[in-house]
């Protein structure tokens, strides 16, 4: 009976195996590039495309993560000073070079204004023609 439970838990150990990484490794001159969108209002939705964010760059490290994250229709709320909770968090992820981005269709149709938003996002003309382009060059968009 001993024999048994040693087998089970030696197959059990061995079941969960570490992620390969695939080539090039990720490293600092090899950044992994990976966007998320955020187009909703909802906090849980947004704190979980922040959660998941926190948890690729624990994985990796910051130094072989190349990070955007996009927000644009509902989603802009996400990167308003107003929505304190939220701004701590997108604050916190931005000291790890994570790159926050507003879609500036959706601030003129919102009325929002730059000071609107929290210090250090950057503005692009569309956030979905911004999530395309980085798609289209190679970086992976992941949607949690």
């Amino acid at each position: 009976m001993m024999k048994l439970i040693t087998v089970l838990v030696l197959l059990g150990f061995s079941a969960f195996g570490d992620t390969v990484f695939a080539e090039p490794k990720p490293g600092f001159t090899n950044q992994r590039q990976i966007v998320f969108s955020i187009n909703s209002a909802d906090d849980v939705y947004i704190n979980h495309v922040l959660s998941t964010a926190n948890n690729v760059l624990k994985f990796y490290g910051p130094e072989k993560v190349h990070m955007r994250i996009i927000a644009y229709y509902h989603g802009i709320k996400a990167l308003l000073k107003s929505e304190k909770d939220i701004a701590i968090r997108v604050d916190a992820l931005m000291q790890y070079d994570v790159e926050f981005v507003a879609c500036g269709n959706t601030m003129k149709t919102k009325n929002i204004k730059e000071e609107d938003l929290i210090e250090g996002v950057e503005i692009v003309t569309a956030g979905i023609v911004e999530m395309v382009e980085r798609v289209q060059d190679g970086w992976v968009n992941i949607v949690p």
